[in-house]
């Protein structure tokens, strides 16, 4: 059956002419909405309404649309961070507003999401109502896809506020990150989607439910990945239905200052394992550091570890460690047997 019988069969063949000039073909039929309908210059009311049932059960019936070719699962193990999107009192703005103008606050509200998203080189999976679902790191993946993701949580929330629409608009975000499989393609025509599976989306789901109008809520995995680049309030344990203990959660006030990005992404850094004797040989090693070089580099220059790998050559011998005089900006190691710099 092509689509100028199945338009047929609804007796509305007066529209063939218009979707074999659009090029509507199977592919495309289930993807079609009201305002595509409008486009092609179907009549507000019976036909628009019919066609819009007609289409509905086309999405929901797999069978009825033919397979042009089978598709390969390219389905594959990630890190991702997942964004969950809602709008806050959806149901009293429906009731408040004509869905015509529904639609268009709707429309103007995922427009905003998709705008930010793609800035932060997210991608948007899937819109449900109201809601959109984002993934950072898939299909393209970064080294820093969970700071882009809670940077583009903030800003979101900033741009939906902004919109002007006929009613205010708040929104909450919830982000979580952690292995999952994606990339599997489930349903068919306007309802396909590459799924993810895994605990992280139903977490980043939790997780917006929890938070409050306009704010941003992260998993535990998601603000050990961004360090103290954010100030975070943090909202305790939760307790998550489905999960079998409560999760820390935080919400994210905004940037912070730290002065560098480094120390802001190794604030909580794991500490050497296996090499006590290492660091203990270390402590006894000489540096001669001026006081003049940032205190940051000082910081790091002094760490144990680091005075090893500066000091553990050849011929050195063990000396107390002390600070130099001068203007030299180096560190220097010496040798206490002849008193070389």
């Amino acid at each position: 059956m092509d689509v100028a019988e199945w338009l047929r069969g609804l007796g509305l063949e007066r529209y063939a002419v218009a979707f074999r000039d659009n090029e509507i073909d199977w592919e495309a039929l289930p993807k079609l909405t009201a305002e595509d309908l409008q486009d092609l210059g179907v009549v507000l009311g019976t036909h628009r309404r019919k066609l819009l049932e007609a289409i509905a059960a086309l999405q929901s019936d797999v069978g009825s649309i033919p397979k042009t070719g089978a598709v390969a699962s390219t389905a594959e193990r990630r890190q991702l961070t997942v964004m969950f999107c809602d709008l806050v009192g959806s149901t009293a703005l429906s009731a408040r507003l004509d869905p015509e103008d529904l639609r268009e606050v709707i429309g103007a509200y995922h427009a905003a999401i998709a705008e930010v998203i793609s800035r932060f080189d997210g991608f948007v999976a899937k819109y449900m109502g109201d809601g959109v679902l984002a993934y950072f790191g898939y299909p393209q993946a970064h080294e820093d896809d969970a700071e882009r993701a809670v940077r583009a949580g903030l800003a979101v929330v900033g741009a939906v506020r902004r919109l002007q629409t006929a009613v205010p608009l708040q929104m909450r975000v919830g982000l979580a990150t952690g292995l999952v499989v994606v990339g599997d393609l489930i349903g068919s025509g306007a309802a396909r989607e590459e799924a993810v599976v895994g605990e992280t989306p139903n977490l980043a789901a939790r997780l917006q439910a929890l938070a409050e109008p306009d704010s941003v809520v992260i998993a535990d995995s998601t603000r050990r990945l961004v360090g103290s680049l954010f100030e975070y309030q943090s909202l305790g344990e939760l307790e998550i239905k489905g999960l079998p203990a409560p999760v820390p959660a935080f919400r994210v006030l905004g940037e912070s200052r730290v002065g560098s990005r480094f120390e802001a992404l190794r604030s909580g850094e794991t500490p050497l394992v296996g090499r006590e004797e290492d660091l203990s040989r270390a402590g006894d090693r000489e540096i001669a550091i001026d006081r003049s070089v940032p205190r940051e580099h000082l910081r790091r220059a002094a760490h144990p570890a680091t005075a090893f790998l500066l000091t553990a050559s050849a011929g050195q011998r063990s000396v107390p460690i002390h600070w130099a005089t001068g203007t030299s900006r180096r560190l220097r190691a010496r040798r206490h047997a002849c008193g070389e710099a």
